[in-house]
């Protein structure tokens, strides 16, 4: 089976940077050993203006048959085909992805020891697959490639040309150009996309693949329009694997919320009337992180963990106060992580202030043992990014499970929306909210929240407490083995 990668270049920014980016010399052809078989790397062309890698695999049909042989959907043999006369040799499938991620593994990461400034820069690119089965046809190549910035060509190839009557086979003729990509993503799109498009793998798919698919698919699978499909094609439609891939895939996406988008929302009232007022008045997400740091102050708090933390602004803040003495920031977003890393500057950090904090992927819909002997955990507008149905998971891993002294909840109080006068009736504050709740709402939920898990509740307003409609935020404080509650307004 045969790949090829094509960029172009000037004299300034030559074509042969692809050569640092896949950490392959152009003037070498290399071979690397596979579990199926043998990879070869080489450069037909490679000068300034362009250059081009090629990824010859040949493929062992006897080491696939002793090693499990072409597998279909979950392993099972592919009973249309032959062991040892089949199209595993020559068309692209889970084979060649693994390939790729084997000899390409650093390229697919995007590091460049020698040149870091290279894997960050979209560059114009031209992947060509002579043949990939395609069960879904041309129209299914091009709901899967063109979401993600490339223009397909994918062109059919007949079963036999001397006899057009036959019609088409499942393999096309695939071409990928784009200009805004960078290799890295281009990559992991190939080696999640190539074995869906096959729907077979030739190896068992177990557990580890739900990982090798989330980071693999990191940044562009949980927008994708066709993420239900691609994600049970990968897991060999194995339900079980398929529907945690698509709960850690749903939490992503939420994460993945910029925060200063919803702060822009709280915000909008304040903004508005700044011209009626000297002084500037203090942003809601800053009242909600002052808020919050009240109630951990008031209980005594010092180890401290923030869920769904986001890019880490409260995390920041808690870092400040030294009576917190352990912080832990947890999200499913290994993006939002990296950017809660950089605003934190954990690389530069002093050894006692990093001994303070950590931060740790994890998803919210499952228990952690991690998560278990904290005086506090916060989730600070967290709930309302979750489908309802899904909230009962997260209830449990934290007050059943992690079971902290002290738990802080903070929502929005849609009842407030009717202020923002910028915000259409009807409309939530964020397009990401699966929900909006009313203080009733919230108050009943929280309570019975507390009475199953054994805790007290009290209710604080956030942000001005209008006497109509409430505050623009409202924050549930619960705490072990109490019975307060406060009485509804």
């Amino acid at each position: 089976m045969f790949l090829t990668i094509s960029t172009t270049g000037s004299a300034e920014r030559p074509a042969t940077d692809l050569g640092f980016l896949l950490h392959k010399h152009p003037e070498k052809a290399q071979a690397f050993s596979t579990s199926y078989g043998t990879a070869h790397v080489l450069y037909p062309e490679a000068d300034a203006e362009r250059c081009t890698a090629a990824l010859l695999l040949e493929v062992d049909a006897v080491a696939l048959v002793r090693r499990g042989k072409g597998k279909g959907r979950g392993g099972a043999p592919d009973a249309a085909l032959a062991q040892y006369v089949n199209d595993r040799p020559y068309a692209a499938s889970s084979l060649l992805a693994v390939a790729l991620s084997g000899v390409f593994s650093s390229a697919m990461r995007g590091v460049c020891a020698a040149r870091p400034e290279l894997p960050g820069q979209p560059r114009p690119l031209r992947i060509e697959v002579p043949a990939l089965p395609a069960r879904g046809g041309a129209e299914l190549v091009r709901r899967l490639f063109e979401p993600l910035g490339w223009t397909v060509t994918a062109e059919p190839v007949a079963l036999d040309a001397e006899f057009p009557e036959w019609g088409d086979s499942r393999y096309v003729h695939l071409v990928l150009e784009a200009a805004t990509l960078t290799l890295a993503e281009a990559l992991r799109h190939l080696y999640v996309l190539l074995p869906v498009l096959d729907d077979a793998k030739h190896y068992w798919v177990s557990s580890d693949e739900v990982d090798k698919l989330l980071r693999a698919g990191e940044g562009w699978l949980p927008a994708h329009p066709e993420q239900k499909l691609i994600t049970s094609r990968y897991l060999s439609r194995r339900w079980s694997l398929t529907r945690q891939a698509m709960e850690r895939l749903e939490l992503v996406r939420l994460a993945e919320v910029d925060d200063s988008d919803v702060e822009e929302i709280d915000n909008a009232v304040a903004a508005e009337s700044e011209s009626e007022s000297e002084e500037k008045p203090t942003p809601l997400a800053l009242q909600r992180r002052e808020a919050i740091l009240a109630a951990l102050r008031a209980c005594g708090a010092a180890r401290v963990l923030d869920l769904g933390c986001g890019q880490g602004q409260l995390v920041q803040a808690l870092l400040k106060d030294p009576s917190f003495t352990e912080i832990v920031g947890v999200d499913v977003s290994m993006r939002a992580l990296t950017i809660a890393s950089r605003r934190l500057k954990l690389d530069r950090m002093g050894e006692r202030q990093a001994a303070r904090v950590q931060l740790f992927q994890g998803s919210l819909a499952y228990t952690d043992k991690r998560l278990k002997g904290y005086d506090a955990a916060v989730l600070s507008e967290v709930i309302e990014h979750l489908d309802l149905p899904r909230l009962p998971a997260l209830e449990y891993a934290v007050f059943g499970a992690a079971r902290p002294r002290t738990v802080l909840v903070t929502t929005p109080n849609v009842e407030y929306n009717v202020r923002w006068e910028t915000l259409p009736a009807g409309h939530v504050r964020h397009g990401d909210h699966r929900f909006e709740w009313t203080r009733e709402e919230f108050r009943a939920w929280a309570a019975e929240v507390a009475e199953r898990h054994g805790y007290g509740v009290e209710f604080v307003p956030v942000g001005p407490d209008d006497p109509e409609v409430g505050p623009p935020t409202q924050m549930a404080v619960f705490t072990a083995g109490t019975v307060k509650e406060e009485k509804a307004a």
